[in-house]
């Protein structure tokens, strides 16, 4: 309903942020509100929360980390906070491919995150986390980037799971692009 909103963010809070638009604040709730600072002209990427008795408005950095957070609250036993705590942890290529990997371990790491969550993390989301649509758009430097991964021996999930980041940083040279994706991949 709400795809993004562009302001000033006016307060930081432990859990939100406000985020004044045209003279209307908005309460933000966000995994990691200090990332935000006061003052500042930002676009967070949103989404409308609804259920029974509670109407929440959470933000993100990127529009990957609100689409991680969409898929993940559609898995059963995971809810908004325990997204938001698995998006605030750590870095979406990461938790891409340990999903896409199957790593159950990596995935117990968050709070709320047990065995049987993680299992159903993996069994719900694998394989289905493409959030760029088809690989076929890649430019060619991302491709030249892909290959030498492929080349180094990394997974499809390890190669694909990196893809947002680098495309987020597509004027960089495929040097810097390779660089960016070995450190995401750490």
């Amino acid at each position: 309903m709400i795809n993004y909103l562009n302001g000033t963010v006016k307060v930081v809070k432990g859990e939100y942020i406000v985020l004044e638009c045209q003279g209307i604040g908005y309460a933000i709730k966000t995994g990691n509100p200090f990332a935000f600072t006061v003052g500042s002209e930002t676009t967070v990427h949103t989404h409308l929360y609804v259920r029974d008795d509670v109407i929440d408005l959470y933000g993100f950095k990127t529009p990957e980390e609100r689409d991680l957070f969409v898929r993940l609250i559609s898995v059963r036993g995971i809810g908004p906070k325990g997204a938001t705590a698995i998006i605030a942890s750590d870095t979406v290529a990461k938790v891409i491919a340990a999903i896409n990997d199957g790593d159950t371990t990596y995935l117990r790491r968050f709070p709320g995150i047990g065995l049987k969550t993680s299992q159903q993390i993996i069994i719900d989301l694998r394989g289905k986390l493409d959030f760029e649509g088809s690989a076929d758009i890649d430019g060619p430097k991302i491709k030249d980037v892909k290959a030498a991964l492929k080349a180094l021996g990394y997974s499809q999930g390890e190669i694909k799971a990196v893809i947002p980041a680098l495309k987020q940083n597509a004027d960089l040279s495929v040097e810097e692009l390779l660089k960016l994706a070995l450190k995401n991949m750490i």
